[in-house]
């Protein structure tokens, strides 16, 4: 009696590995060989879920610390900002320094608000809203933190800014996207 599992991937054979690192679902199915029988679903299930573990554990070995925003990051275009304490329910404040600003009133620190996951494996998810305390607008980032290989922490956001107009004409300039790369300051 001879049994093999046959696994697919939605994805092309090439990015099966990403695919499963990025959350992807691999699926697999029992296969009949020559003399033999069927693998039962169970085996698949089993057999998927400790590859699925063992994945996971490499890569949680390599993060195992839990990503703390706490403190000074400053990101690629020279803004920074501090967030205060995380409670232990991921919930902080703190305030963002800009560097870049389409009004022509003076920069002031302007006050930011967020959570985040407190994620065993590090690579936390997190959101803050800042509320700009020198223009008419608000901003909303999301983001996650990754720990690189030279030890470094990194927050990788993206960002969507809603400035307030006049009118509802004027709707379609009002809402700016982008993404910014935060550095923890020494």
């Amino acid at each position: 009696m001879s049994r093999r599992l046959l696994c697919t991937l939605a994805v092309p054979t090439g990015t099966a590995l990403a695919a499963a690192a990025a959350g992807m679902q691999i699926f697999c199915q029992a296969d009949e060989t020559p003399g033999g029988e069927k693998a039962s679903m169970k085996e698949a299930k089993t057999t998927n879920t400790k590859w699925w573990l063992s994945q996971r554990q490499k890569h949680s070995t390599k993060n195992s610390k839990v990503c703390d925003l706490t403190g000074w990051w400053k990101n690629d275009l020279g803004s920074k900002m501090l967030v205060d304490k995380v409670d232990n329910h991921g919930n902080f404040s703190g305030e963002y320094h800009t560097a870049v600003s389409s009004t022509q009133k003076p920069i002031e620190p302007s006050p930011l608000i967020g959570s985040q996951h407190l994620d065993e494996d590090g690579l936390c998810t997190f959101g803050f809203t800042v509320n700009w305390k020198f223009s008419d607008s608000t901003a909303v980032f999301v983001g996650q933190c990754f720990g690189e290989d030279s030890g470094e922490e990194v927050l990788q956001t993206s960002w969507m800014l809603r400035e307030k107009v006049d009118s509802q004409h004027n709707d379609w300039k009002a809402t700016r996207v982008g993404r910014n790369i935060f550095k923890r300051m020494a």
